[in-house]
């Protein structure tokens, strides 16, 4: 039989894996002012992240628009056109060497050798995030060269923070039914919905260890007083520990116990 790993560790991808200032929050904006005439200010975004229920950024606009009074809001169906635009600027099904959008704006926040190491210390790893499959793929496949990563992606679970995907995902790692003797479960995101996420999971299955980790997302990380402020909503929400960038999880998993790297 397989060794069991010695901790499972799940990542979001948008502001963890990738900066999608210039991306998807781009496309945020830029799908408000098509519709709303105004441009919400990163600050309005970070706000209505910390609510803990806009994970989804077509959902996210949509609420935007309500908030600044757009009436008739727009179908969602046409809003989604409009953002993947933006985004995309190409078919999402399409070969991603076609595609002009904000998607080509992304600075990675680690590179293939950070995956190495946590295989090297035998830990388990795997994607959980509310984008697009496609975006998630390019970013994981063709430009960190992972072969094959296990992902949940929008439409293969409930939005988050509901844990459906999470407690999947885990489990299929794991190698056997979460709860008490499985390894460690451990998911690193940026935002209170990454937080609740781990919450309302340990909340189904009790006997399982989880740990939720979190990180600022790259925008705020120029700005000390409005990142301290955005770490301390994660804190409340009910992350373990905000660590300071994502290349420093296994020095933060040791430094709390949860691994071993002897």
């Amino acid at each position: 039989m397989p060794t069991p790993p010695q901790a499972v560790v799940l990542f979001d991808i948008d502001g963890v894996i990738r900066d999608v200032s210039a991306s998807y929050r781009r496309a945020i904006v830029e799908t408000v002012h098509h519709y709303g005439g105004q441009r919400p200010k990163p600050a309005a975004i970070d706000a209505l992240k910390g609510e803990g229920c806009w994970n989804n950024d077509w959902q996210a606009s949509l609420e935007l628009l309500r908030r600044l009074g757009h009436t008739p809001l727009p179908a969602l169906e046409a809003l989604v056109a409009v953002f993947d635009s933006f985004y995309f600027g190409g078919d999402p099904a399409g070969d991603p060497g076609l595609w002009r959008g904000f998607i080509g704006q992304e600075p990675l926040l680690v590179q293939e050798p950070f995956f190495a190491s946590l295989t090297a210390a035998n830990l388990a790893y795997g994607f959980v995030s509310g984008s697009e499959p496609p975006s998630c793929r390019y970013v994981l496949q063709t430009r960190l060269g992972l072969a094959d990563p296990p992902l949940i992606a929008m439409g293969d679970a409930p939005d988050k923070p509901d844990p459906t995907g999470l407690l999947r995902l885990a489990s299929r790692l794991a190698g056997a039914s979460l709860g008490a003797g499985a390894p460690p479960v451990v998911y690193l995101g940026d935002t209170v919905a990454d937080v609740l996420t781990v919450k309302r999971a340990r909340a189904q299955c009790p006997g399982q260890l989880f740990l939720s980790l979190a990180v600022a997302p790259p925008h705020l990380h120029a700005h000390p007083v409005a990142r301290l402020a955005y770490e301390a909503k994660l804190l409340e929400a009910g992350a373990d520990a905000v660590i300071a960038s994502t290349t420093k999880l296994l020095s933060s998993l040791q430094h709390l116990n949860a691994i071993s790297l002897m």
